[in-house]
């Protein structure tokens, strides 16, 4: 038998140990043996008695595990960086196999993680840390390891996709339906790590790393949320066959890695655009595979479990067997970070203007001399004194555009540069 701790028994770690319940001898003949959680840590006892776990299981302190000689695996589901990561390091420190969902504490510590993991000898696992229950790290990690893989394109977050999905589907503005998520559960009260893209990023730096074999952090991520989105672009996006996606994306050109998240128009026909409510998915591609799509639940009780569980039993495997077979950690490589400024892409923008005779050419003429090059302009709306312009722009560098529209801004026939989102994947067909 090999004996497992859990530190935290909310949501997910409640998850695990049913799913170790429910499944115990479809488990053991995986495993080669019983995988048995033993010991619990968690300071809302409520959440134990929901289980139905015996006093006796519940660990006073970290210490208590820690010290427990006959516990082979800890299983951290506590989530932040601290105290988890302290005490995962502990873990590993007194020989002791680590599993996580914790993609907050390996996007900022994942150096020293996995450095300890492998000064100690023991395995460092983290399936749940990206999408919830859709096998994506060890795929990258084992299966598509002999390709040199040239983008991750995903989306990542459940949220923000609920919500992006709503104001497709009803014309609703982002406050409506972020309201109705908080309602839903879907989001949190404080939504801000979701709408503002940083969930996401977090995920992206686990990817982007694994990916490139090069260490990319959180803060080596550039960020923006959906707050700037409103049912105005998405209609628009629409008639010019796209969808708004939250995309994290991140893909190795001229010699560094670029990594971000924003809101992007995706064609219609890509398939992540079909990727909608909660759901997540993340697009790879390989030069020798070509593209791959990992597509399922992000989120939640049973799915992030999923996860743990096969971790877990990957584990005991290795326990059963005396060995350990997975490609360990694999940023060998240090590959600088492009920044956001050198990204080339098309982009939509939308502004409001003096409805008079050459102020279109005035507008044509300010772009053209930031070397933007525009493909599409249409007049959407107009009054008495203002219309509403939509620009897209041909391959355009990222610095040109910002100073495109730094000069516009301060041009007296522009009232007001409403947004600008960046186009991702192929064209749409015609």
């Amino acid at each position: 038998m090999i004996k497992i701790a859990l530190l935290g028994c909310g949501t997910v770690g409640g998850g695990v140990y049913k799913l170790l319940q429910q499944n115990q001898e479809l488990i053991r003949q995986k495993a080669g043996q019983e995988l048995r959680i033993v010991k619990v840590l968690e300071k809302d006892r409520s959440k134990c008695a929901a289980l139905g776990l015996p006093d006796a299981m519940i660990a006073e302190s970290y210490q208590e595990i820690l010290n427990d000689d006959e516990i082979s695996i800890v299983a951290e589901l506590m989530g932040g960086i601290e105290p988890a990561c302290t005490m995962v390091l502990e873990a590993m420190q007194h020989g002791k196999h680590v599993v996580t969902a914790n993609k907050d504490m390996i996007a900022e510590r994942g150096r020293e993680l996995f450095d300890t993991a492998q000064q100690n000898g023991v395995d460092f696992y983290f399936e749940a840390s990206v999408a919830g229950g859709i096998p994506i790290i060890q795929p990258m990690k084992q299966s598509l390891a002999g390709n040199a893989i040239q983008q991750v394109l995903g989306i990542l977050n459940g949220t923000t996709n609920y919500i992006l999905t709503k104001m497709t589907t009803e014309g609703s503005d982002f406050s409506e339906v972020l309201a109705e998520a908080q309602r839903l559960g879907y989001a949190e009260s404080d939504p801000t790590a979701d709408v503002g893209g940083l969930d996401a990023a977090r995920k992206l730096a686990i990817l982007a790393s694994i990916a490139f074999n090069s260490r990319v952090t959180f803060g080596d991520v550039y960020v923006e949320g959906i707050t700037t989105i409103n049912a105005r672009d998405i209609k628009y996006a629409g008639e010019l066959g796209y969808v708004v996606k939250l995309l994290a994306i991140a893909d190795e050109n001229e010699g560094g890695v670029l990594a971000r998240v924003y809101p992007a128009l995706l064609p219609a026909d890509h398939p992540l655009a079909a990727v909608n409510d909660v759901f997540n998915a993340v697009f790879v591609r390989g030069d020798a595979v070509g593209d791959i799509m990992h597509y399922g639940r992000g989120a939640g009780e049973m799915p992030t479990a999923s996860s743990v569980v096969g971790d877990i039993i990957d584990i005991g495997r290795n326990l059963s067997h005396h060995s350990s077979a997975r490609i360990g950690c694999t940023c060998f490589a240090s590959k600088p970070f492009r920044p956001i400024s050198e990204l080339k892409t098309q982009y939509y923008i939308r502004l409001t203007v003096v409805d008079r005779p050459g102020v279109l050419a005035g507008i044509a003429g300010v772009f053209g001399d930031c070397n933007v090059s525009l493909q599409t302009v249409m007049q959407k709306s107009a009054t008495a004194a203002d219309a509403e312009l939509m620009v897209i722009t041909h391959n355009t560098r990222e610095a040109d555009l910002q100073q495109a529209l730094s000069i516009l801004k301060d041009k007296e026939f522009v009232h007001s540069i409403d947004n600008f989102i960046r186009l991702e994947g192929i064209a749409p067909r015609q």
